[in-house]
């Protein structure tokens, strides 16, 4: 009897600890506790960026791999991340115009996708997809990691990164840098196990107008939308599309944004994306190279692709433009034509309303003041080539000398802090910050004359 009554109050305590369990599990991140998908294993891991990491690719036809860049097949490989190995992940060639004038050029430093679930279900420590990213047109080596950085530091939810060392069949290939692909483990990470919809918007022509590349609202059709829900990380359900099309339509308006748009994330973003002048951008012509999030109705617009910042997108043109001093004083309030500007209502209707682009202004000095004005740049920099400087010595497949590299690192760093020169006086009053207003004086501009952009790489170091 005794026996019976205290299996009676142990049962009894188990499903109460069971009960207790259970709902904090489902109630742990309104409760305060972190999530282990906000800390995933990989984070601590291969993105650790204390140190240069190494990646071994064994694949068993790697000169059949390259010949076949333009396809984009993916071919299985074993991996092998600082000592650890895991097989049957995907391997492909990424990138659309780096791609194709790498090849052109006769060149086989192509940047890679790697899919852990590619051909079976599996991770790596929670990561699903990452990119190698091989610089370039960026003798720096430091465009997408100092834009990325800047991302991270104005709280935008942004990937994670690190120099990584990679060796092909047991050959020196080169550095470059690893790069969290925004996919499951990111929006997990940044969004939690109940995240929204993530989604990619591309173009199939850069002719099209591509009214939805840039936001616009067209119609409560999602056949009218196909350039953003066919390339959805996740499936989108009926409802998930009817949300973001009625997103759309409130941006479209002017009006209560605050119903559509997580303005301030918004605003974050745009904020480091118009200092560095990125022109292949949704602020270009182009409309594309970003990452959209939708939860609950609001969109936030997240950053991708960055080799082509810092004003180097006209590089390679028949007839570039290289004034350094337009580019280091851009105008922060209409960081495009007006033509554009109105097909970016992302940007444009936001700034009309002036709470919002007060709000805009604020950030701008947040981000002069603390990243660079305190030395926060300066310091991030000097570590990071300290840390990169012996590996890009001997990259055997480098797009450039090492002396090249050293120049362009020296060259993206004046360009920054020069950029930072500008923006304070912009936001100050006493540099302009507008096209029209730039137009009729330029006499207070900062002086960019020791700035010559092609150092930072352009499409002719690709001819050596």
């Amino acid at each position: 009897m005794i026996l019976h009554k205290w299996i009676d109050r142990l049962c009894a305590g188990v499903m109460a600890l069971a009960v207790i369990a259970a709902l904090l599990f489902m109630n742990g991140e309104r409760l305060g506790i972190t999530p282990s998908s906000s800390a995933p294993g990989y984070e601590r891991r291969l993105f650790d960026p204390s140190y240069v990491h190494q990646i071994d690719i064994i694949i068993d036809d790697w000169p059949g791999f390259l010949a076949e860049a333009s396809e984009e097949n993916y071919h299985s490989c074993t991996l092998v991340i600082d000592g650890e190995q895991f097989s049957n992940v995907g391997l492909r060639v990424k990138g659309n115009n780096s791609r194709r004038l790498t090849e052109k050029y006769g060149h086989e430093r192509y940047s890679l996708k790697v899919e852990f679930d590619q051909y079976q279900y599996s991770s790596y420590y929670g990561l699903d997809k990452f990119s190698l990213d091989s610089s370039f047109q960026d003798n720096s080596y430091l465009k997408s990691w100092i834009v990325y950085d800047m991302m991270e530091y104005m709280d935008v939810p942004t990937p994670l990164r690190s120099y990584t060392w990679v060796r092909v069949n047991g050959q020196d290939w080169g550095l470059f840098l690893a790069i969290e692909e925004p996919e499951e483990a990111f929006a997990r990470r940044n969004f939690g196990r109940n995240h929204g919809q993530l989604y990619k918007p591309d173009y199939r022509r850069l002719d099209d107008e591509n009214a939805d590349v840039a936001l616009k609202y067209i119609d409560d059709n999602p056949e009218s939308y196909d350039n953003i829900f066919r390339n959805a990380k996740f499936k989108p359900t009926e409802e998930d599309m009817a949300r973001l099309i009625r997103a759309l339509e409130i941006l479209s308006t002017g009006e209560e944004l605050e119903q559509a748009v997580n303005v301030e994330e918004v605003l974050r973003y745009f904020t480091v994306q118009v200092f560095v002048v990125n022109l292949d951008s949704y602020l270009g012509k182009t409309g594309h190279n970003y990452f959209l999030y939708e939860e609950d109705g609001k969109l936030s617009i997240l950053p991708w692709d960055y080799n082509l910042a810092f004003a180097t997108y006209s590089l390679g043109m028949p007839d570039p433009i290289n004034d350094a001093e337009l580019y280091v004083n851009y105008p922060i309030n209409t960081p495009a034509s007006g033509e554009v500007m109105r097909n970016r209502p992302l940007y444009h209707n936001l700034m009309k309303n002036n709470t919002i682009f007060h709000r805009y202004h604020q950030l701008f000095d947040l981000l002069i003041s603390s990243y660079f004005e305190s030395g926060h740049f300066e310091e991030m920099v000097t570590e990071t080539r300290a840390l990169i400087d012996p590996y890009v010595q001997k990259d055997p497949t480098a797009f450039c000398s090492f002396e090249d590299y050293q120049l362009a690192a020296d060259t993206i760093t004046r360009f920054c802090l020069l950029r930072a020169e500008s923006v304070r006086g912009q936001l100050e009053g006493t540099i302009p910050a507008t096209i029209a207003a730039q137009a009729n004086d330029k006499s207070s501009f900062i002086d960019a004359s020791s700035i010559w952009l092609p150092d930072i790489g352009e499409i002719a170091d690709l001819e050596d």
